[in-house]
């Protein structure tokens, strides 16, 4: 047409149709519940509350156990001494020795060219224990079968008299079952005057056996370790 319209109709008389845009994804939350907004924010809040729920329940789990560990660690270092001979026994747990009944010790024999293995001695004391304990002897060289003897000495820095207990343990732990001792302190109650100093032994020996266990080929020093504990009696006594 001369106006250059459509039909007749002047060309700003002619509506333009915008183009339509594709349709907008819905958010994540509205299709996950797929009811609406109100409720996807609702499903969300409930979610972040329970994680918040939950994670405090847990760290109330870890509290707990790790007071329980405290108070049975704080209790077995006064009460438990017995039962802790009796675990360890079971369980071998800490590197528990044999006792050496006296048929083995008259049999038993140094090995002919066995390997040297050096025994190290070590000692610490409770902190509620006014006792001075150390090794006479910081190690020992010995053959499997060869008997030894070593001491400790302890002394009673305190003006009262105390009675204390020892518990041990050896290292490497599996070398335990080859550790023999004939004679020991541990686990007998100690009692010690006022400033008094004495001198305690451990009669011992490597079970020749050692050389034949393969897990024990490269194990050249043993670690003999004690730990003397305050009775109950001595609180009872002050």
């Amino acid at each position: 047409s001369p106006n250059g319209g459509v039909h007749g109709c002047p060309r700003w008389h002619q509506q333009r149709e915008e183009p339509r845009r594709p349709p907008r994804a819905a958010p994540m939350w509205w299709r996950m519940t797929g009811r609406g907004p109100r409720l996807g924010l609702r499903w969300l809040g409930t979610t972040a509350q329970q994680h918040a729920e939950e994670l405090k329940r847990r760290n109330m789990r870890i509290a707990t156990y790790a007071s329980a560990l405290v108070l049975f660690v704080f209790g077995a270092s006064y009460a438990s001494v017995p039962l802790y001979k009796v675990f360890c026994a079971m369980t071998g747990f800490g590197g528990t020795t044999r006792r050496a009944d006296e048929s083995k010790l008259d049999s038993i024999q140094p090995v002919e060219d066995g390997r040297i293995i050096r025994i190290s001695f070590a000692s610490t004391v409770h902190d509620a224990m006014p006792w001075k304990f150390k090794p006479t002897q910081r190690d020992l060289r010995v053959v499997p079968g060869e008997t030894a003897l070593a001491f400790y000495t302890v002394r009673n820095n305190s003006d009262k008299p105390v009675t204390g207990v020892a518990t041990y343990n050896v290292y490497p732990p599996k070398a335990g079952v080859y550790f023999n001792k004939i004679q020991c302190f541990c686990f007998e109650e100690q009692r010690l005057e006022a400033r008094e100093e004495i001198d305690m032994p451990v009669f011992f020996f490597i079970d020749p056996e050692i050389l034949q266990d393969p897990a024990m080929d490269n194990t050249s020093n043993i670690v003999l370790s004690y730990t003397f504990f305050k009775t109950a009696d001595s609180d009872a006594d002050e």
